[in-house]
């Protein structure tokens, strides 16, 4: 049932207002920023979660703002996997804004990073939210712009010149989906989501055009997704102040890449146009060689953030490989690994910050013994990688285990190698470091109270624990994710 309701641009506007209110409390009074900006967020969760929960209810939440054209207006409209993505952003923004407080304490520009960093959070409501490609591609394009003062936020020339690279990699991504959505609305008259698609009536007289229109949406939402060779921006933005880096990797840029390609895939072709035309090979081919090539670039990174960026890289591909599919599990498997992608590495991104902030520390090789120094980061950290490899009973397994499935189920076996061959890439250069960081001898010594400021271990524990429970108990969200693939087949 289709329910009319402003909820869903209240939960995008709160903490869009929120982030102005920021602009005048005074740079150094963090009493009044800290706790304005928790509450923003947790506001901001509390609205999303009230319209998920309707969502899962079996209802439709949408509500239109203006009407341009027919079949062309900025409207909302909250489906499954809207809701999905939605509210998975908000309720890990939280603890981001959270484990932010801490970071930032000693850090310069803190109004300015709040502002920013709340904005970005409104902005991706926004894109999990719409009901069209128009109104994602307006969202989509504010996400650029919300997200780059973010990355350049340290202002040394490392900084500004990732900043540079970020900005031409995504207007030329979202130039090729301006481009891709003009020919669209020119070809059918609507650019909204729906159910089995918008393009079935086109196949038997535009399927060229169909074949041309879907690369350039693959490329241009690619950018953001970190398809190879479209990807290296990403490792440059690890310049960005390591919450963004989380903001980067786990949460809003490269998983709003991956949701446009979900969009394209179900609610623009649909599963019966991207197997008439055999669409989804474009799509698995690409995202096979970026997955075993950026895991192996990933062995060869020092710098402990840049060896998480290539491992997102690679991760990402799971969720569009398992989508490619176009079966029943192995859409499940992408999903389901859009959640635990985002549980994993938004960990393994606080540790690496954790560790930054208490030793100074940013390689790999200076790491000998700090496990001992820092003993529950490193765990947190070994929970997370031990969930990227995809061993039980962490949440990564369930993923991947469906995305093999899916596999077979299209009669596709190979893809299985794939994973496997990751699975063992991964393990290849995430076990060394938790070798070396308990098992080796290095200048860290154990000392009673040393760890990340509570608000930074806080959301690291908790965030750990989550994984830990999630991989445990896969009704909780094996179910929903079902009833998302229900709904987009």
């Amino acid at each position: 049932m289709e329910i009319i309701s402003i909820m869903p641009l209240i939960a995008i506007i709160v903490p869009i207002v929120g982030a102005f209110l920021l602009v005048f409390v005074p740079e150094k009074n963090d009493n009044i920023r800290n706790p304005l900006a928790m509450l923003i967020s947790f506001i901001t969760a509390c609205l999303v979660v009230s319209v998920v929960q309707s969502v899962i209810n079996g209802n439709i939440v949408s509500y239109t703002l203006v009407k341009i054209l027919p079949g062309l207006d900025f409207s909302l409209s909250v489906d499954p996997l809207g809701a999905l993505f939605g509210g998975l952003a908000a309720v890990l923004w939280v603890f981001a804004v959270l484990y932010s407080i801490g970071y930032m304490s000693h850090e310069h520009n803190k109004r300015r990073y709040f502002v920013f960093y709340l904005i970005s959070l409104g902005v991706t409501v926004g894109i999990a939210f719409s009901a069209n490609l128009f109104t994602l591609y307006l969202f989509y394009e504010m996400l650029t712009l919300a997200t780059y003062p973010l990355v350049i936020h340290e202002g040394n020339k490392e900084a500004q010149a990732a900043g540079v690279r970020y900005m031409i990699y995504s207007f030329v991504g979202a130039g090729l989906v301006l481009f891709s959505l003009l020919i669209t609305y020119g070809m059918v008259e609507t650019l909204s989501f729906m159910q089995g698609g918008i393009m079935g009536e086109m196949v038997a007289t535009s399927a060229l055009l169909l074949r041309i229109v879907f690369i350039t949406y693959i490329l241009g939402f690619g950018v953001k997704a970190a398809i190879m060779p479209l990807h290296s921006w990403l490792p440059s933005a690890m310049a960005a102040p390591t919450p963004v880096s989380a903001l980067l990797h786990a949460v809003a840029v490269v998983k709003s890449g991956v949701f446009g390609i979900l969009r394209v895939m179900y609610s623009i072709y649909g599963t019966d146009t991207m197997i008439e035309l055999n669409l989804g090979v474009i799509v698995l081919v690409l995202v096979s060689f970026t997955i075993i090539l950026a895991s192996i670039i990933a062995m060869r990174q020092d710098v402990l953030k840049r060896r998480l960026a290539y491992s997102t890289i690679s991760q990402l591909g799971y969720i569009s490989l398992g989508a490619a599919l176009l079966t029943p599990l192995g859409l499940s498997g992408g999903l389901i690994h859009i959640i635990n992608h985002a549980l994993l590495k938004i960990i393994l991104f606080f540790c690496a910050g954790a560790i930054i902030t208490v030793t100074g520390k940013k390689k790999i090789s200076e790491l000998n013994g700090i496990g001992r120094r820092m003993p529950i980061t490193m765990l947190a950290f070994t929970i997370g990688t031990i969930g990227m490899i995809g061993i039980l009973p962490i949440n990564g397994f369930i993923s991947k285990w469906y995305i093999m499935g899916g596999s077979l189920e299209a009669g596709m076996p190979i893809f299985i190698l794939i994973l496997i061959s990751s699975a063992l890439l991964n393990a290849a250069y995430f076990i060394p470091i938790i070798t070396a960081a308990f098992f080796k001898k290095g200048d860290f010594e154990p000392v009673k109270g040393v760890e990340a400021p509570l608000t930074m271990l806080l959301p690291i524990v908790v965030l750990s624990v989550i994984c830990i429970v999630v991989g445990i108990r896969m009704e909780l969200t094996v179910p929903f994710v079902e009833s998302v693939v229900t709904y987009l087949f």
